[in-house]
């Protein structure tokens, strides 16, 4: 088709919705009577607008708005909402129906009255979160107090070398008071002690701390003694007896006799220092007792007796006030 007049056809043969736009009009276009200008149409063109919908369709004349059925925002007479209808939920016929429409409960509403829901439960909340803090300020103090309790024991305890307690007929030490609380007892030098049997004087080992690095060999023979007599001691009670010896191989053992009297069982002469048989050198260590003495002199012997064994070399004693067990 070109522009232009190509005929005697007319507008509406041309453009079966020529009627709807301005030039068609113009040109006399009307609405066709069947359905899209074909015979026995069942469609019927209408002007944009003018279905009524919820009743009988009319048609407005030419030119003129449809009807409006009715103003914007109120609802359609024709249309029923749901709860609206009988059997629908709160609608009429349902009991506890009253025409309105039941609603669900909102998320969280519990039992009570007037509908109102639980909240978090903060009381049990609050509640937990003091009951941690509390526990971990228990735990801490227990850890402080452990860890005061074992400093306190650190601070008792001898060093890592010093040999266990004699087996006596003495009750075991309490905690004594501090080093400047006690009395300072007597020392004595291997060269400064009575020698009796085989006993003697030697100082080819090294390690000794005499003066001149002196000590007592030969104590390995029976009969052989060293005798301490001691002047000067305060108070009558408990005190401890050190004796700081060379031990290699085998744990060693000789008899203590104070003031005439054995004392308990033997003094445990034992290899502390761990030194290979015959290596004196390395085998310097230390052991203690814990005698009664009388205030004023006591007599304090070590001797190789029947049984002892006695293969050590000898090189200070002293004295503690009380049962210690260290300097």
């Amino acid at each position: 088709m070109t522009p232009g007049n190509n005929g005697a056809s007319t507008p509406e043969d041309d453009d079966p919705f020529g009627y709807l736009y301005a030039d068609g009009q113009a040109n006399g276009a009307q609405p066709p009577s069947g359905g899209y200008g074909y015979p026995h149409s069942v469609n019927r063109v209408r002007t944009v607008g003018s279905r009524q919908y919820g009743q009988q369709s009319q048609a407005a004349p030419y030119g003129q708005a449809p009807q409006q059925q009715g103003a914007y925002g109120r609802p359609n007479p024709h249309y029923a909402a749901p709860e609206t209808l009988p059997g629908g939920p709160g609608g009429p016929g349902v009991p506890g129906g009253h025409g309105a429409a039941q609603r669900p409960a909102p998320h969280g509403a519990g039992g009570q009255s007037g509908g109102r829901g639980r909240g978090p439960n903060t009381k049990g909340l609050l509640i937990g979160a003091v009951a941690v803090v509390a526990a971990v300020v228990i735990g801490i103090g227990v850890a402080m107090t452990t860890s005061d309790s074992d400093d306190d024991k650190g601070d008792q305890a001898g060093p890592s070398t010093a040999p266990t307690q004699s087996q006596t007929s003495e009750p075991a030490p309490s905690s004594s008071g501090s080093a400047d609380s006690q009395v300072e007892l007597p020392t004595i030098d291997a060269k400064a002690l009575r020698l009796g049997g085989s006993a003697t004087l030697a100082s080819d080992v090294a390690g000794a701390e005499s003066d001149g690095g002196i000590y007592v060999a030969n104590l390995n023979q029976p009969g052989a003694s060293v005798t301490w007599t001691v002047n000067g001691i305060p108070k009558d009670g408990a005190y401890t007896v050190f004796a700081r010896y060379s031990a290699a191989g085998e744990d060693q053992s000789m008899t203590l006799t104070v003031n005439g009297k054995e004392f308990g069982n033997k003094l445990n002469l034992g290899n502390f220092a761990r030194a290979q048989d015959g290596d004196f050198a390395k085998g310097w260590t230390e052991t203690y007792a814990w005698p009664t003495l009388n205030k004023g002199t006591n007599t304090i012997t070590l001797s190789c007796q029947d049984g002892d064994k006695c293969n050590v070399l000898l090189d200070q004693l002293w004295l503690k006030e009380g049962q210690v067990k260290r300097r």
